[in-house]
């Protein structure tokens, strides 16, 4: 169901984001104690701000209200993905390739869970990252999260 869901929403938003000049990121639908949270990440170059949420938020409340495609009450939140956003689509991996990300992987390889490196890619499914030179390949299926990296 939550899948169902949450593709409905992406295409239901994917028209309205696109339409104010920002990207469609991601979007979550979970349930948080008793409460089920409908997220919308949205970005832009330069940064999301309170007002773009906003205008989301209006645009995709009327809709949702139209539509009705969610059966359970639910809080509609809209985003920023943050700068430690999560890697997940293959436009994700063209537009970060460089960057510094870390990878957190399901079962311990070498008895790690957590790899950082620079991107190179996402090739043949399998996320690329170089540490010094170094090129680990990860399987995308045995991949928990890909996320970029931010050093202060």
């Amino acid at each position: 169901m939550k899948r169902n869901v949450q593709q409905d929403i992406m295409e239901l938003a994917a028209p309205v984001v696109e339409a104010l000049n920002y990207e469609l990121v991601d979007v979550e639908f979970i349930k948080e104690g008793a409460n089920w949270y409908l997220r919308i990440y949205i970005d832009k170059p330069g940064g999301i701000s309170i007002d773009d949420c906003q205008a989301v938020s209006e645009q995709m409340s009327e809709i949702l209200d139209r539509k009705d495609p969610i059966e359970q009450s639910y809080y509609l939140e809209v985003s920023s993905p943050g700068l430690e956003r999560p890697l997940k689509t293959e436009r994700d991996f063209i537009k970060y390739k460089g960057e510094l990300v870390e990878v957190k992987v399901f079962q311990p390889i070498d008895g790690k869970k957590l790899f950082e490196g620079e991107l190179v890619g996402l090739i043949d499914n399998r996320i690329v990252i170089s540490d010094n030179g170094n090129e680990m390949h990860f399987e995308k299926d045995k991949v928990a999260i890909v996320k970029r990296a931010i050093k202060f």
